[in-house]
C-alpha cells in the first residue's frame, strides 16, 4: 500500500484518461493521492476529484507560479474555503504554496507576500503546508519558522544537507520523486540516504517530474514524458535499493511519515484503507541515517 503526497491529477494532461489513471494507481497498489491545488481556479476542480476517487485527499493553496494574478481577495477566499473545509475528511492542509526563484519573471516581493499570508492560514487553523521550493529553500524555511508552522512536507526537495536539516529540525517530511530515479541525481540520491527514513515522504508531481523509465533522456530530461501517480510504486523501488530496504518494510514506514506530515491523514486512512496504515505498526529497524532530527 503506497501514497503519492504530491500528484495535480486534475491538470489537463489528464483530461483524456483521468479515470483510467487514478484506476491504475490503485491497481499497482497505491491508496492514497494528495491533490494540492495551485490557485483559487482551481479548488473546485481538486476538491471533485478527491471525491471521486476513494484513494484521492486534497490540499487547498495559491502557487507560487499562480501569484502574478492573485490579490488579497484570493487569500479571503482560501480563507474561507479552509474553514468550510475543516468539517471535510479529506480536506488535508495548505498548498500547494511556497516560493519559486527558478522562473524568471516572478516579482519575489509579491510571491512572498502571498506566501507568507497563507502560512498565517496554516497557523491560524493548525493546519500543514505542501510547499515549493525550487530555488528558494532558505527564504522558505526562515518564512516558515517566523510563521510558526511545524508540520507539512518540502516537496519535490534538492537543496543541500544543511538545509534539508533546517526543514527536518521545523518538523517537515522532505518529498523525493521521479529525480531520485536518475542516477546522476548524486545530491538527491545522497540526502536519501542519509536523511533519517522518518523525514522521506513519496511522491511523483504527475504528471511532471517523471521517473528514469519514463524519460526519453537518461540524463535528466524528465519533463518529456507524462507521469503518472503509478510511478510512485517504482520511486519506492529505487529509494527501497539505495537503502537496502524491501518494499514490506518500506511500505508501512512511507504511510507513516505521510501521516506525520498530514495528520488529517490519519482518519482518511482508518476509514478507507484500515490495511495500509497498520494501528500497531512500527517503523523498520533502519530508521536514521546521518542526519540527527530534533525530537
Amino acid at each position: 500500500m503506497w501514497i503519492d503526497t504530491h500528484c495535480h491529477l486534475d491538470a489537463g494532461e489528464f483530461d483524456a484518461d483521468r479515470d483510467a489513471v487514478a484506476a491504475a494507481a490503485a491497481a499497482a497498489g497505491v491508496t492514497g493521492i494528495v491533490l494540492p491545488a495551485v490557485a483559487v481556479s482551481n479548488f473546485a476542480a481538486v476538491r471533485a476529484l478527491a471525491q471521486r476517487h476513494d484513494s484521492c485527499v486534497y490540499a487547498l493553496g495559491i502557487h507560487p507560479l499562480c501569484t502574478p494574478g492573485a490579490a488579497q481577495s484570493d487569500l479571503d477566499v482560501l480563507r474561507r474555503e479552509v474553514q468550510a473545509s475543516l468539517a471535510d475528511p479529506r480536506f488535508v492542509g495548505i498548498g500547494e504554496i511556497g516560493l519559486d526563484f527558478f522562473v524568471p519573471g516572478l516579482d519575489a516581493a509579491h510571491q512572498t507576500w502571498i506566501y507568507t499570508e497563507q502560512l498565517k492560514i496554516a497557523r491560524e487553523f493548525d493546519l500543514p503546508v505542501l510547499l515549493h521550493v525550487r530555488k528558494s529553500q532558505d527564504q522558505v524555511a526562515a518564512q516558515l519558522r517566523r510563521a510558526g508552522v511545524r508540520q507539512g512536507i518540502a516537496h519535490a526537495f534538492n537543496g543541500s544537507v544543511q538545509q534539508a536539516r533546517g526543514f527536518v529540525d521545523q518538523g517537515l517530511k522532505l518529498g523525493f520523486g521521479g529525480n531520485l530515479t536518475f542516477s546522476r541525481a548524486k545530491q538527491i540520491r545522497r540526502l536519501a540516504l542519509e536523511l533519517p527514513l522518518d523525514a522521506i515522504v513519496l511522491e511523483t508531481d504527475a504528471p511532471d517530474i517523471a521517473p528514469a523509465w519514463l524519460s526519453d533522456d537518461q540524463f535528466g530530461e524528465q519533463h518529456k514524458a507524462r507521469n503518472t501517480p503509478a510511478e510512485v510504486v517504482g520511486v519506492a523501488r529505487v529509494l527501497g535499493e539505495l537503502r537496502g530496504l524491501d518494499a514490506a518494510a518500506l511500505a508501512p514506514a512511507m504511510w507513516q511519515n505521510s501521516v506525520a506530515a498530514l495528520p488529517r491523514l490519519a482518519a482518511f486512512a482508518a476509514t478507507m484503507f484500515p490495511s495500509a496504515l497498520p494501528a500497531s505498526a512500527s517503523a523498520p529497524a533502519e530508521t536514521t541515517g546521518n542526519l540527527p532530527v530534533s525530537s
